[in-house]
């Protein structure tokens, strides 16, 4: 057999169509698949179907890709981005990671505030795409004025930067208005019948809730947050977390993220950073797919759900925001590794 006889992979999906080339990783953002997730249903003995959004194949690994260009994206419209312009904003990595690479390629800097519980991963990433960091201690985030004191922290010392604000910044549901809800809807054919996400910005649920509520009325938006016991407090500053989760429930007003809209939000769910690292082992050995700690939790909330009754033949679809290769390090797969000497 020579190369021209060779017969395309199996399953492999439009090999003879030529693709049209890219300009550059924006034109890569959003229109990701849905993932039928059979086995890890049936292992859980769920009654209706669970699809995951496959957000980790967004070109920097996660939904915050979207959100990322659209903050952009809207900043430049409105004249608030120049060439060399400093773009400023606190992450706990993936947005981070999202706007250091669509800013490196648009001729921006970028400087980012973030806690030093955040996988050490992202970290590296963040440092290897040339953004400057500063860390804050975790035990920061008890303070319920913590996102305020950041804020103005970040202002004070970036005179004239463009403070993204990831978690009030109104681009980043208007993103997932445009583009998550739509595909969604598109690619179910109108057959979704509940959404599971987390909270990080608040973002997602927010903007891909309100599309989809609008178009079917009776859909469910149920949200991930960690379980007491995943939360940092006082004594315990540093449980294992679900990485970028943050609760929603029974918090100050002030520590929920501007665009998080509790009037979509139909339930909230509690999940342990251990259900939740274990779903995204399952995921991985059932699946083959490498997602994040917090898909973990999404998929954990997905099967409760679709174990129900009431949900006998729905449809659930499950965010899976990021990919797992940001949290080899962390001990969601297995054992932290040593560090090299």
């Amino acid at each position: 057999m020579t190369l021209h006889d060779t017969a395309p992979l199996a399953g492999a999906a439009g090999t003879d169509a030529a693709r049209p080339i890219a300009s550059g990783i924006i034109d890569l953002i959003g229109g990701t698949p849905l993932i039928e997730l059979s086995r890890f249903a049936a292992a859980r003995g769920a009654r209706a179907r669970i699809l995951g959004k496959a957000e980790f194949q967004n070109p920097l690994g996660s939904v915050k890709d979207r959100i990322a260009w659209g903050i952009i994206r809207s900043a430049e419209e409105e004249g608030r981005l120049h060439p060399g312009d400093l773009i400023v904003d606190i992450t706990s990595g993936n947005t981070g990671i999202a706007l250091a690479a669509i800013a490196a390629g648009r001729g921006y800097r970028t400087k980012f505030y973030l806690g030093d519980n955040i996988s050490p991963d992202k970290h590296l990433l963040l440092e290897a795409i040339g953004a400057e960091l500063v860390t804050v201690p975790n035990s920061l985030f008890l303070d319920p004025e913590a996102l305020d004191i950041l804020f103005a922290r970040a202002q004070e010392e970036n005179p004239g930067a463009f403070i993204a604000d990831q978690l009030s910044n109104p681009a980043n549901p208007a993103a997932h208005y445009a583009s998550t809800g739509p595909e969604i809807w598109r690619d179910t054919e109108g057959a979704v019948d509940v959404l599971v996400a987390g909270v990080g910005t608040g973002g997602t649920s927010a903007g891909t809730g309100r599309f989809l509520k609008k178009r079917k009325p009776e859909v469910r938006v149920v949200i991930a947050e960690p379980g007491e016991g995943s939360v940092p407090t006082e004594e315990a500053p540093y449980p294992d977390e679900i990485d970028g989760v943050h609760k929603v429930v029974d918090v100050e007003p002030e520590q929920l993220p501007g665009n998080y809209d509790a009037a979509l939000v139909d339930e909230v769910v509690g999940v342990e950073a251990a259900e939740a690292y274990a779903a995204a082992r399952a995921a991985l050995h059932e699946e083959g797919l490498l997602v994040g700690p917090s898909a973990g939790a999404n998929l954990e909330v997905a099967a409760r759900l679709a174990q129900r009754p009431e949900l006998e033949g729905a449809t659930i679809v499950v965010i899976l925001a990021d990919t797992g290769e940001r949290y080899l390090s962390a001990g969601v797969f297995g054992a932290r590794p040593e560090p090299r000497r």
